[in-house]
């Protein structure tokens, strides 16, 4: 049987039984992907309200779309099963019984059905998909069919199927419209991305060439099927955007007949696209995995998951659904970033789903990025390297509203240019952050200073890290105004995102003094230590010592938002003059409801906040703020936020541990670690809450285990819950590895270097010395640092 191929019960994540309501929700959580693709967990066979999906990272086009959409590709997994022409599938016949299992540690995703048709014949269909790791162009299917009670006839029909299409509009319908879920998205509206450029047949193998409509992107697909006896008839079936290769076998009664598809992907964005014609590419790729069999091709990805997990796995001793929860997001991590491709990132839902449009927000570099700088450095210095090649979208974008230098856009794609749309769906309310929520541009500033004090990958800033700080650097120093002797910075939305049209948001003010003083430091570096490189770039984009001073003003005065008697920093300016509503209501899974009358767009004139601002601040500088200013704006504002946004709860656990608010903190982690697996927003059918991912990453590793960067070196503050032994994980920390096991009262810290190397390091404020020669044990108090336990 094939479940004998996989991992033990803790690395999976399990269904049993098919429920048509609850099909859209597993298609995402069950995602195989390897960061060039994502394919939604759907049944190979499909079914009626099935959500079903392909998504190739950096595929978009905008044909006949408002914004551009990552393009649903090609489906590769299309298998139908016919026994004595009766069709298995859902629909067709009785399910006698269903499991399916997702493999995490291996990236295996395997099902079992029993069908039963009208003639009572009983047919067991098993199958095992993955995305190789190994060689990011390559997917594979291994389909099993046994006839439990009968000996018949059965076809196979194994097609590439073109002639897919993104979901559009949803029409407006009265509020509390329901429809079932077999006809749910026959009420969308739909766009089409792709047209047919050609299809062929080689040997016993098939072929499929489409090209997005609008990007003129061409994306190839090579399949092959071999089968474990001979077929009786064999037919390849061409119809418009479809080609299928199909067999008719005869199978005994308790006989398996087992065939295995691999299929390889090609696009035209693909590096040695303009030497190879794509077909070509294909099909070489084809014969060479072909030649190597199919579980010669699956345990090669399986040894890279296994690499991956050896510098990424987070486990809590005494928590079993914890630490699953933690491996299901760590592992739609890995699967959503691409290390090989240096012009892509990762969109707000990732590969497993259409929601937001495949676009690209601050979630990545904020929320996601400290996971790979801290595990996979070189995945995330390819992720930084996206921003570079998205920068003249950026420069575009910063011209058209009359400022020089780069301003990233809220909403990216593939060139960087503003993809958020102006409108909601139903055209009722205006998204005003493509215009003002401008933060986005100092958190790319912030990823790129954090990677390279993490990775000591100085040569990033060489490469194209400095020019990235200068050119935003230079649109932040365009879009203040001097206001007597200091700078404001009027009209933005920070990242509460409830209030629109604000003045000097504390968040990114801070952030853009921050940012200015970053540039500064990099150029006197760069100047310093590179001058040949330092020439280069500041002759590439012209930039003089006059500008660098005048950021270095700019930093000094800009305006610093009000601090109350109590030290509260003020949201921006004239927060404290909006009304107090207060939060009467929590919902099932203990988070806040909206007040009676109030929604995401009719909070302008109230306190209430959709997520954390002056709260992240103190998340992202936390040398800034002492013990007690974290602890009096946390308690502030943490009673005025709803977290209406995935990426919301996490900040909270985290700094609600630094304060010591760990009763909230702990109800904040189980709400963003959960938040897919038990789809708590009732949306995880539209895809993967990818800053959710990466914020539960965070709050383990930065909330529960303390880690922070201060002062340039690490630092652990850290704290368990009662019912918790220990967390385990392991941290990259300039070219060595950390091993980090927390228990209540001790940390044990390893360090996996060259033999002499020697790492300072600090724990609850007292400093400590690494050395490779031997692991530490230190006992810790968080009250030797002031706070509460």
């Amino acid at each position: 049987m094939l479940r004998s191929t996989l991992s033990t019960d803790e690395w999976l994540l399990t269904e049993s039984g098919f429920d048509v309501a609850k099909a859209n929700y597993f298609e995402t959580v069950f995602t195989v992907g390897n960061g060039l693709l994502g394919t939604r967990g759907s049944l190979e066979e499909g079914h009626l309200g099935e959500l079903s999906g392909t998504y190739l990272n950096g595929v978009f086009d905008s044909h006949d779309s408002p914004v551009i959409d990552l393009v649903n590709a090609p489906d590769w997994l299309s298998v139908a099963v016919r026994v004595d022409g009766v069709r298995l599938d859902v629909q067709s016949c009785t399910v006698v019984s269903h499991h399916r299992a997702l493999d995490m540690r291996h990236g295996i995703l395997w099902r079992e059905t029993v069908f039963e048709d009208d003639e009572g014949r009983r047919t067991r269909l098993e199958t095992l998909r993955f995305a190789s790791m190994a060689d990011r162009r390559l997917v594979g299917l291994r389909v099993q069919i046994t006839p439990e009670n009968h000996t018949s006839e059965v076809t196979v029909d194994s097609a590439i199927d073109g002639r897919r299409r993104n979901l559009e509009r949803l029409p407006v319908y009265p509020e509390g419209t329901t429809f079932e879920p077999e006809i749910r998205w026959e009420k969308w509206a739909r766009t089409k991305h792709l047209v047919e450029v050609g299809a062929a047949s080689e040997l016993d193998a098939i072929y499929l060439q489409m090209r997005t409509v609008d990007s003129g992107i061409h994306i190839g697909y090579a399949a092959t099927t071999q089968a474990s006896k001979t077929a009786i008839r064999q037919s390849t079936d061409r119809s418009f955007e479809r080609i299928s290769r199909t067999g008719t076998y005869e199978v005994g009664l308790g006989e398996t007949l087992r065939i295995d598809k691999l299929v390889t992907v090609a696009t035209s964005r693909d590096i040695d696209a303009d030497s190879t014609p794509l077909r070509d590419s294909c099909f070489d790729a084809l014969w060479a995995r072909r030649a190597e069999g199919f579980d010669a091709c699956r345990e090669a990805s399986s040894r890279v998951w296994e690499r991956r997990w050896t510098d990424s796995d987070c486990e809590i001793i005494g928590d079993a659904d914890a630490t699953q929860a933690m491996r299901f997001n760590i592992y739609h991590l890995l699967i959503a970033a691409n290390g090989d491709d240096n012009t892509v990132s990762i969109g707000a839902k990732s590969l497993s789903g259409e929601g937001y449009r495949g676009h690209v927000f601050w979630d990545t570099e904020i929320l996601m990025m400290p996971f790979f700088t801290y595990t996979q450095p070189e995945t995330a210095r390819a992720l930084l390297h996206y921003r570079h090649h998205t920068l003249d979208g950026a420069r575009e974008l910063s011209r058209s509203n009359g400022t020089r230098g780069a301003r990233y856009a809220w909403e990216s794609a593939d060139t960087g240019r503003e993809e958020c749309p102006q409108w909601t769906q139903d055209g009722a309310n205006r998204f005003w952050t493509r215009e003002e929520e401008l933060h986005v541009s100092a958190d790319v500033a912030y990823a790129i200073t954090t990677y390279v004090a993490a990775t000591n990958d100085t040569a990033l800033l060489l490469d194209f890290g400095a020019e990235i700080v200068f050119e935003t650097a230079r649109f932040w120093a365009d879009r203040v105004e001097p206001a007597g002797e200091r700078y404001v910075l009027k009209t933005v939305i920070g990242p509460d995102e409830f209030h629109s049209h604000v003045d000097n948001n504390a968040f990114t003010n801070r952030m853009v003094e921050w940012h200015l003083g970053q540039a500064n430091t990099i150029w006197s570096w760069l100047k310093t230590e590179h001058p040949d490189r330092f020439a280069e770039i500041t002759d590439a984009i012209a930039l003089t010592p006059t500008e660098v001073s005048r950021w270095h003003d700019i930093s000094e005065w800009i305006v610093e938002p009000v601090v109350s008697p109590e030290g509260i920093i003020e949201q921006f300016d004239g927060y404290f003059e909006r009304d107090e509503i207060p939060i009467a209501e929590w919902d099932r899974n203990d988070m806040p409801r909206y007040p009676a009358g109030y929604n995401h767009f009719n909070c302008e004139t109230t306190k209430l906040l959709k997520q954390p601002d002056v709260v992240m601040l103190m998340y992202l500088l936390p040398d800034e703020f002492d013990a007690e200013a974290k602890r009096s704006n946390f308690e502030y504002y943490e009673s005025r936020t709803l977290h209406k946004s995935s990426l919301s709860p996490a900040i909270h656990a985290i700094m609600g541990i630094e304060v010591g608010d760990f009763t909230r903190a702990l109800k904040y982690f189980t709400r963003s670690a959960f938040v897919d697996l038990h789809d708590n927003q009732g949306n995880t059918h539209e895809g993967m809450h990818a800053a959710s991912t990466g914020g539960t990453w965070q709050t383990l590793v930065c909330g529960f285990g303390g880690f922070r960067v201060l002062n340039g070196h690490m630092s652990f503050t850290p704290w368990l819950p009662e019912q918790w032994e220990e967390i385990r994980f392991r941290l990259q920390w300039r070219g060595s590895t950390v091993r980090v096991a927390v228990r209540h009262n001790e940390i044990e810290l390893g360090l996996d270097a060259a033999s002499g190397t020697t790492e300072p390091i600090m724990v609850c404020g007292r400093e400590y010395t690494l050395s490779s020669q031997r692991d530490s044990v230190i006992a810790y108090s968080r009250a030797e640092v002031g706070i509460a336990i």
